[in-house]
């Protein structure tokens, strides 16, 4: 069994939970970069491995909230660009995932992370308004984001450095991630189902159990957001990436 019958599951698992599907929807609402958060303690909650699978129902449930409140803000041309090279490293993440070193994992990942967030820092303040435009810079990013996505429901770090790389105002910013993500976590719930096998019946309605959070999550999110101007937004993104690496690699 993926997980014990809910009567078993400990008050503190309980409570880690609830406090992890509060973020997920705080996530989705635009508080980006703070979603490795729910990583961790959902990790904590139930262990790494099968928490991973677990993640992604409440993870779809949230990116739905998402795109019907940001929709009409979504630039698709910029889903298209990255998507592709998204379902590339998830496919490498499906079939290298499990036998991947974890420690590794998360060192290389945090490490990338951070030497991206110094450069995005520096283009700042620089005021370069250029943005990459070679298709190296997707593709790298996609491809890496891809994978991070499948192995650990990492991704958002990633496609926070290309969305901001592209200089996306605040508002279309969370409208374009919430359809890519949307898109990408529904194609990766078959891989969790029949190839890893980290979502049974049982963990799906422990997912709606827990609903309420990533809507409580999600409606505060919403509410704060507004009152974030888009020059703080950005640099709001960039520092809690960053801690979001050093976090990655501690746990």
């Amino acid at each position: 069994m993926l997980l014990s019958i809910t009567s078993e599951i400990t008050p503190t698992a309980w409570i880690l939970a609830s406090i992890a599907t509060f973020i997920i929807g705080l996530s989705k609402a635009g508080i980006k970069g703070i979603a490795v958060l729910n990583v961790t303690i959902m990790a904590l909650a139930f262990g790494a491995r099968q928490s991973t699978g677990m993640v992604v129902p409440l993870l779809v449930l949230a990116d739905i909230f998402s795109v019907i409140y940001y929709n009409k803000y979504t630039q698709w041309k910029y889903v298209f660009k990255v998507l592709p090279w998204m379902l590339v490293g998830l496919l490498i993440g499906v079939f290298v995932g499990n036998g991947l070193p974890e420690k590794f994992f998360k060192i290389a990942m945090a490490t990338i992370i951070i030497i991206t967030v110094g450069m995005m820092f520096y283009w700042d303040r620089k005021k370069d308004k250029n943005v990459p435009s070679h298709w190296s810079f997707a593709g790298s990013i996609g491809t890496i984001a891809g994978i991070t996505t499948m192995v650990g429901n990492l991704a958002g770090a990633f496609s926070n450095i290309y969305f901001l790389a592209m200089r996306l105002p605040k508002n279309h910013f969370i409208g374009t991630a919430a359809w890519l993500f949307l898109i990408i976590n529904i194609i990766k719930l078959p891989f969790h189902f029949f190839v890893w096998k980290t979502i049974s019946v049982e963990s799906l309605q422990l997912n709606l159990m827990l609903l309420p959070g990533i809507l409580l999550g999600f409606f505060v999110g919403v509410k704060f957001i507004k009152y974030i101007k888009e020059t703080f937004f950005r640099k709001m993104i960039l520092v809690l990436t960053a801690v979001g690496a050093v976090l990655i690699m501690l746990s």
